[in-house]
């Protein structure tokens, strides 16, 4: 049986079962993106109990773990689970599948979250956001005993940053330009730019508005920031800055499908 990153994951905790036979009479088979998304769901809601209050998180691939639960409540196989959304969408998908929603006002103690990352890096940091739901997504994870991530195996990166893609800061809308351009000397040793998010995506578009009313400015990063809590610190000093999306040392559980298996870390 082969064991699933982990020259990535280093010394903390592996295991892992694999989704097709390794025998060479047996062809292998190809899963697509979408499919290793709904592995990776599908074994995260194997950690939910009956009477637990769960964070129900937003994306792609936490839409699958909502599904799942939804129709673990309907057969009668979980019981009296309360789910709390972290977007808007989340929350409408979870009212149309009849899952019990509540809020962090009536549950401040969640007893697990299982959400996406748009990339986890070896420490088990991630970046969470692309989606622009990384606001409530903090909030609810932050308050959460356990917190499950559900990737596929291309959100793997060697460091926070690392996949040249966007890192999310929600800012208030009030001179964004202003706070953009002080984003951007945060770390202009490390070549960041950054790009107000608009809401088709391109330029000349009016901006994407978050749940919250706010904008984002993604940053892109040429080389490794350095110090993720320094930099952490740095940004929230920022007036102006809401929140980043960066979730530094809250992940507790990863769960990673790929074409070598389904890999389960926990953090040591």
């Amino acid at each position: 049986m082969a064991v699933a990153y982990p020259q990535f994951f280093g010394t903390k905790k592996v295991d892992t079962s694999l989704m097709v036979s390794s025998s060479s009479s047996v062809s292998p088979v190809i899963l697509s993106q979408d499919e290793l998304k709904k592995v990776a769901a599908y074994k995260a809601v194997e950690f939910v109990e009956s009477g637990m209050v769960v964070g129900l998180g937003t994306g792609s691939t936490a839409k699958h773990a909502v599904d799942k639960i939804a129709e673990l409540l309907h057969s009668g196989k979980l019981k009296n689970i309360v789910g709390i959304p972290t977007s808007k969408i989340t929350h409408e998908q979870a009212v149309s599948l009849r899952i019990p929603l509540s809020d962090l006002n009536k549950h401040p103690i969640v007893d697990l979250a299982i959400d996406g990352a748009d990339e986890v890096d070896p420490q088990m940091n991630l970046v969470k956001g692309r989606g622009g739901s990384l606001l409530r997504e903090k909030m609810v994870e932050a308050a959460t005993k356990k917190f499950i991530v559900i990737v596929d195996e291309s959100k793997l990166v060697n460091y926070i940053g690392g996949s040249g893609l966007a890192m999310p800061v929600e800012i208030v809308p009030f001179c964004w330009e202003f706070t953009l351009k002080r984003l951007e000397m945060l770390f202009i040793e490390a070549g960041c730019v950054g790009k107000l998010r608009t809401a088709g995506g391109s330029g000349g578009e009016e901006p994407y508005v978050t749940d919250n009313g706010n904008y984002i400015i993604d940053l892109y990063f040429k080389k490794d920031m350095g110090d993720l809590k320094d930099a952490s610190d740095a940004i929230l000093r920022l007036a102006g800055v809401v929140e980043h999306g960066m979730f530094i040392d809250m992940a507790t559980t990863v769960i990673v499908a790929g074409k070598l298996g389904v890999s389960v870390t926990n953090k040591l």
